[in-house]
């Protein structure tokens, strides 16, 4: 499916995150989104509706196939997160939110889509930081990309650096 030897992380210092707010901070390489993860992802949430799940029905659909839940977009956003971008200096980091999502492009099944990470605001918090990332995921072939989201994330800092 995606088997692919880890990229190094972008690993981030306490001291640049001001400096870094507004900066792409990292590009994923292409990740393949196919009907079985489409349909893994419907058992898992409970989300059948044909559009996603039936792919004769959904030939004749305006998509021409079927199509993967935006939720489904949405949820690989840590695994990017998480492939792309490392701290020095933090304890644990934790997902705090989000403030706006939208789902600009439908995303056909069998399609190739990759994130870019952003680093929106750093907001200093007790023992950490609150980081806002805006985050695109495009997929290869479409000219609009298929989630934009501002996501909230909060790190705290090791003991050493607090």
């Amino acid at each position: 499916m995606n088997a692919r030897a880890p990229m190094p992380a972008r690993v981030l210092k306490r001291a640049d995150l001001p400096a870094l707010i507004g900066q792409e901070l990292a590009c994923s390489d292409w990740f393949l989104i196919d009907q079985a993860r489409i349909q893994a992802f419907a058992d898992v949430t409970l989300d059948q509706q044909w559009i996603h799940t039936d792919p004769e029905r959904a030939a004749a659909s305006p998509f021409g196939g079927t199509i993967a839940h935006g939720f489904l977009s949405l949820s690989l956003v840590p695994h990017f997160m998480q492939e792309l971008i490392a701290f020095e200096g933090v304890a644990y980091g934790l997902n705090y939110g989000l403030n706006r999502v939208r789902f600009p492009s439908p995303l056909r099944a069998g399609s190739h889509v990759r994130a870019h990470i952003t680093l929106g605001g750093v907001e200093q918090i007790e023992g950490g930081a609150q980081l806002s990332w805006q985050v695109l995921i495009e997929a290869r072939d479409l000219s609009k990309p298929v989630c934009v989201a501002e996501m909230l994330t909060r790190v705290m800092w090791q003991a050493a650096d607090s």
